[in-house]
């Protein structure tokens, strides 16, 4: 325990905390406290999630992320080490597709990205760094990782990768949120499809 919490300690250091761990005994004997005081809201989900089918009640499974982050089905090798599809709440919950009566997408009004990954209708200068409205897209939608502060990359609205996104998902219905960061442009663009090597794809 002693060599697993100085490790610990040292992996804290190094992303900027300052916690220093003098006494193991204490924490381990905290630890033990807290798995006492969880212990009766443990159980096999699974099994839980399928007797309160069996009793009628709905559930409601909300996902984590966006689909072309899935291992799978999203742009790899910029993805994620899970599946954030719709099939994803299936394979996470042992709940089979079969139970499900509807699929919902969320979507923002723009696009957005984390990270590094292809990014077609993304707003750059010359230089590649966000333009103006691209910059504005992020202030005016807060456009920033909750726990990183990063800036996210920001767009025009990408009905192909929608498109694609609601095939592989099984999209019912969208919710399209954010559409009020649009307010006060003159010009709105849309993506409907893409040229590659002089052929519109």
């Amino acid at each position: 325990l002693r060599s697993q919490l100085v490790r610990i300690d040292a992996e804290l250091t190094s992303l900027g905390g300052g916690v220093v761990i003098a006494r193991p005994q204490r924490v381990e004997d905290d630890c033990r406290a807290w798995a006492r005081r969880l212990e009766p809201f443990l159980c096999d989900t699974e099994h839980l999630l399928h007797r309160w089918l069996d009793e009628g009640k709905s559930l409601l499974f909300e996902g984590a992320q966006g689909s072309l982050l899935d291992v799978d089905h999203g742009t790899y090798p910029f993805v994620t080490s899970s599946s954030p599809t719709a099939g994803g709440a299936s394979t996470g919950t042992g709940v089979p597709p079969t139970a499900f009566d509807g699929v919902l997408g969320i979507v923002k009004a723009y696009t957005t990205r984390v990270g590094s990954g292809p990014f077609p209708t993304e707003l750059l200068d010359a230089n590649g760094e966000p333009d103006e409205i691209g910059r504005l897209l992020g202030e005016r939608g807060k456009e920033f990782g909750v726990n990183t502060g990063r800036r996210r990359r920001c767009g025009w609205f990408d009905a192909v990768l929608v498109r694609q996104v609601a095939k592989v998902s099984g999209i019912d219905g969208i919710a399209l949120t954010k559409l009020d960061v649009l307010d006060g442009f003159e010009t709105i663009r849309i993506c409907v499809g893409y040229d590659l090597d002089g052929k519109r794809l």
